[in-house]
């Protein structure tokens, strides 16, 4: 490891110390008061953290140690609440969004902020983008997959996209909510099959339904390496090719010719694997993630890009350069760059 070298985990997951008391039922809540605490919901278990899931102090002398100097930090996907009555959901949002800018106000060398929005309502997320890029001064969001099965080309969502564009708010697409949960309940399957599907479903909505057609200034990443849509970019390709008339209904533009357009993390586990993602989205578009604190992610933040031993000019995109590009940060912000 070169300690001289800076890096920036774009995907990173954080809690707040206490999530917010909601009288509506439905809403996570962290149970305990220990290093180890369970998520639940309406008294079910539904997960353990330990602290490195929201003790900022720790998490951020922990990435030190690992040579991770920025962490690009967003809620649990747990935590969007999509399905939920949307007022309270709002609310929600509100307090998990002013939480995390705290971090970041507190920690502006080290911590960048995404928040969440209230996807179930138009105009509530609307809103709550306004007081993410007016009054908390944070450079994104994070969304997931699906918002309760719509996928990201329904009409009412690019509202939303529409708004992150002219309030230059980036977008970090998280998978969430897998596809055929309910028939592979074995084996870690949904984490292990569906997540990749549905961050394939994600992107092939937004080119398909012309989302990134039509902003194209719109900011987007995909977290895990963009899920299966690289590897199957050919499969995509010929599917459009063939049979136009049922791919190519709503934007004719061939699937290929966006790549370049978005961005991935990195985010594969397999060093060659992460070498054809280079090759297939271009060296400007993959960023440097890890799922952190959670088991999918990448245990040795940078490892997989290491083991390619790339040259120094990718090297810096891959570890820092990308990801303040996708997030439209100047480098000087953080005492970076030439």
């Amino acid at each position: 490891m070169d300690p001289t070298l800076p890096i920036i985990d774009l995907h990173s997951h954080l809690l707040p110390e206490q999530l917010p008391a909601m009288d509506a039922p439905g809403f996570p809540r962290l149970e305990g008061n220990g290093e180890r605490r369970n998520i639940t919901i309406d008294g079910k278990f539904f997960r353990a953290v330990d602290r490195t899931a929201w003790d900022i102090e720790h998490r951020i002398e922990h990435y030190a140690q690992a040579g991770v100097g920025i962490q690009v930090v967003c809620t649990v996907p747990v935590l969007f609440s999509y399905h939920l009555p949307a007022g309270p959901a709002s609310q929600f949002a509100r307090a998990l969004n002013d939480q995390i800018a705290e971090q970041q106000q507190r920690h502006p060398k080290h911590v960048i902020a995404l928040g969440t929005l209230p996807l179930q309502d138009t105009e509530l997320a609307i809103n709550e983008a306004e007081h993410l890029a007016h009054d908390l001064g944070l450079p994104g969001v994070q969304i997931g997959s699906n918002i309760n099965d719509r996928n990201l080309d329904d009409p009412e969502l690019f509202e939303v996209f529409a708004a992150c564009q002219d309030l230059g708010l980036s977008v970090l697409v998280h998978p969430w909510n897998m596809m055929g949960k309910e028939h592979m309940p074995d084996y870690w399957l949904p984490w292990l099959v569906g997540m990749p599907a549905e961050l394939s479903r994600a992107i092939c909505s937004m080119i398909f339904g012309g989302v990134l057609e039509r902003l194209p200034d719109l900011r987007v990443c995909f977290a895990h390496g963009g899920g299966s849509f690289p590897f199957t970019i050919g499969r995509i390709e010929h599917g459009f090719n063939m049979r136009p008339d049922l791919v190519a209904t709503r934007n004719p533009v061939n699937p290929r010719d966006y790549l370049g357009r978005f961005w991935v993390d990195s985010v594969t586990h397999d060093p060659k694997a992460l070498a054809y993602l280079i090759e297939v989205m271009g060296e400007d578009r993959v960023t440097l993630g890890t799922d952190y604190p959670f088991p999918l992610g990448e245990q040795d933040p940078g490892s997989t890009i290491r083991a390619l031993d790339p040259a120094p000019e990718l090297r810096e995109k891959l570890f820092w350069r990308n990801a303040l590009e996708f997030l439209d940060l100047s480098p000087e912000r953080f005492g970076l760059g030439e």
